[in-house]
């Protein structure tokens, strides 16, 4: 175990083009990830001598009432390691996404043996810190320019803006718990088996702290970056144990090697990630508007899988194809630099979206926001073109746009003018598109902020 404190830090994502496909192993989808991340620092806890404490105590100091403590114990018949939340001053606040990260990384390290089997952690501290960009209401820097603000708000309270910060997060928890606890020889974030192991491991805890599996292409740009996206078979999860019961343990450890074959299945791991083909034209950025309402994604998700599984099967598939082939355009456009081709590459799958939309009933490029794309992309010089990402509703806008001062001077003007004709707020937010996932950071940005 490290003594010195070390720091990760995984991106946000945007899935520009493969909304609703992404689901399906069938159809690939074009993933970017974003300059706004979440960020974790692991540091021991030091006791006086003599004192020994089973504690791990997760923060998040941007948040009123936002700390976490831990203690944990080994369960029975290879149960693995299960966490229980201790209360601080009169209430339990739970936090899913971190309860579950601490189990399954906690467990994965006691399993690959590399604490000799001693079942003891040394007490840490987490320190989670999260851009700005990930939250819509105001809050109470000082400075404006700060990255990271304090909110005067709850977390649970927080409006998000879509960017995938539970992906980040685990990603970001899981990287931090294996480097601190773990020897650099044993896992190494920026190797690519040490990426491996945490894509595995992250996509595991992630999908079982949200109660679904889900399609992980927001884990995988967390962990790889920007990238086009090929999901796994979710039977490589479905059957995985609950933390604590008999055979967790073997079996976590099983499903996160690399090189296992899940149970049933004909293999491994089934993912494909592919790096290679997937940027931006030079002079290009991608940037997200915020349109501070937010989307239920899991009802529109599921009525729109209804459309395709039950109502017009035949229709949705020739839909679908035809839509994989226009988003498939897109990314050679962007790739190959044909900065001219943007717009009508883009408008070329707008169509398709909002003709999915309205054979399902859902509202995935809703009319407001149809609106906004047009006026931006015709009004705006230097807009090439925008589109509603992932699964649509309300949630940020993905512009692509020349990469100048001058062009994000006119979109924040003509975005000011917009929320005060249409009510509402809509702002540019700082983010950008960028190709890194998973990285390890220098100490000396989060000062003030580590006790």
């Amino acid at each position: 175990m490290s003594g010195t404190p070390t720091a990760v830090s995984a991106p946000g994502k945007v899935l520009l083009a493969g909304g609703y496909l992404v689901l399906d192993r069938q159809y690939t989808a074009l993933v970017f990830g974003l300059s706004a991340r979440i960020n974790v620092v692991a540091q021991e806890i030091k006791t006086s001598k003599g004192v020994q404490l089973s504690e791990i105590i997760v923060d998040s100091p941007q948040f009123l009432e936002a700390q976490w403590r831990y203690g944990y114990h080994l369960a029975p018949g290879d149960g693995g390691i299960k966490v229980t939340q201790l209360q601080v001053g009169a209430n339990i606040n739970k936090n899913p996404f971190v309860e579950t990260t601490l189990a399954y990384a906690l467990t994965y390290i006691t399993t690959a043996g590399h604490l000799k089997k001693s079942y003891t952690f040394d007490p840490v501290q987490l320190t989670i810190l999260a851009d700005n960009d990930y939250y819509s209401q105001p809050h109470t820097s000082s400075s404006s320019s700060a990255r990271f603000a304090k909110f005067p708000t709850k977390l649970k309270d927080a409006h998000k803006t879509g960017l995938g910060s539970s992906a980040a997060l685990v990603t970001a928890l899981t990287a931090a718990l294996l480097t601190h606890y773990m020897p650099r020889s044993a896992f190494d974030p920026t190797t690519e088996a040490g990426k491996a192991v945490l894509h595995n491991l992250a996509q595991a805890a992630h999908c079982a702290a949200q109660g679904k599996v889900g399609s992980g292409f927001d884990v995988a740009a967390a962990v790889f970056g920007s990238c086009l996206y090929h999901r796994f078979s979710p039977a490589l999860l479905r059957d995985l144990p609950e933390v604590g019961t008999p055979g967790f343990a073997p079996t976590l450890a099983a499903c996160v090697d690399p090189s296992s074959a899940a149970e049933g299945g004909k293999g491994g791991w089934d993912t494909k990630i592919t790096k290679e083909g997937v940027s931006m034209p030079p002079g290009v950025a991608l940037r997200m508007c915020d349109v501070d309402c937010g989307s239920q994604t899991v009802g529109m998700v599921k009525q729109v899988l209804k459309w395709r599984d039950e109502t017009d099967p035949a229709g949705a598939k020739k839909l679908w194809d035809e839509l994989q082939k226009r988003n498939e355009e897109v990314g050679k456009v962007l790739s190959q630099d044909r900065k001219g081709e943007i717009r009508e590459a883009v408008e070329a799958v707008r169509s398709l979206i909002r003709e999915m939309g309205e054979k399902s009933g859902v509202p995935i490029e809703p009319q407001s926001q149809t609106e906004l794309l047009d006026a931006l992309t015709k009004e705006v010089e230097g807009v090439y073109a925008g589109v509603v990402p992932g699964a649509g509703g309300y949630d940020a806008l993905a512009l692509l746009v020349k990469d100048d001062e001058a062009t994000e001077e006119r979109i924040k003007a003509f975005l000011e003018r917009w929320s005060e004709e249409k009510g509402g707020k809509v702002r540019l937010l700082d983010v950008k598109g960028e190709m890194e996932g998973v990285r390890t950071e220098e100490l000396g940005q989060y000062d003030g902020w580590l006790s």
